[in-house]
């Protein structure tokens, strides 16, 4: 039988054997409206610090940062983006780029802005990342303030589980007895 250069099963090999530059092309992600009329570009590969609207799922409408990216599995992972497992732990969700629209550029990078075609005075100092004047910059605090005051406790720690004693096994978990119903 004949495989077809377009089949899915040569598309599925083609994604997992794709080197790491082809991958990042295929992960881009469209700009927002604003965005394209200012870049005069359509999509730009998704990058750590962008910031993204979530188009489809139950995070739909929310805007977070890019807190990673993983080339391998072609997702993004966002922050406060969480799924909660099954022993009630939140993991990140990595979503597709495919789900996501770039709403705010990560410009702290002069090889993007070069790759834009951005000049330097087109670009506020809050897209690359600096501090603008109005802001204050974390300082360090005073050496007095550092060390938390006696009178405050710590707060409570979880109980943790009872200690197994050496020898014991634990008990053989029973079914529960057959209904009558399920013998006949």
């Amino acid at each position: 039988m004949r495989v077809s250069p377009r089949s899915p099963r040569r598309q599925r090999r083609a994604l997992y054997n794709a080197p790491t530059a082809e991958r990042r092309r295929r992960m881009t992600v469209p700009l927002s409206r604003e965005l394209r009329r200012r870049f005069q570009r359509r999509n730009v590969p998704v990058r750590k610090g962008d910031t993204v609207r979530v188009l489809s799922g139950s995070y739909a409408g929310r805007e977070e940062r890019v807190a990673k990216i993983s080339r391998r599995s072609y997702s993004v992972t966002l922050e406060n983006v969480t799924l909660k497992t099954a022993e009630e732990k939140l993991t990140p969700l990595g979503l597709r780029p495919a789900h996501l629209v770039i709403t705010r550029l990560n410009l702290a990078d002069p090889w993007r802005r070069r790759s834009l075609r951005l000049r330097e005075e087109d670009v506020t100092p809050e897209e690359k990342g600096e501090a603008t004047e109005g802001e204050e910059t974390p300082a360090a605090p005073p050496a007095a303030e550092a060390t938390p005051a006696p009178e405050a406790a710590p707060p409570p720690k979880a109980k943790a589980p009872a200690a197994k004693s050496e020898g014991t096994t634990p008990a053989p978990r029973r079914r529960p007895p057959a209904s009558p119903e399920g013998s006949a």
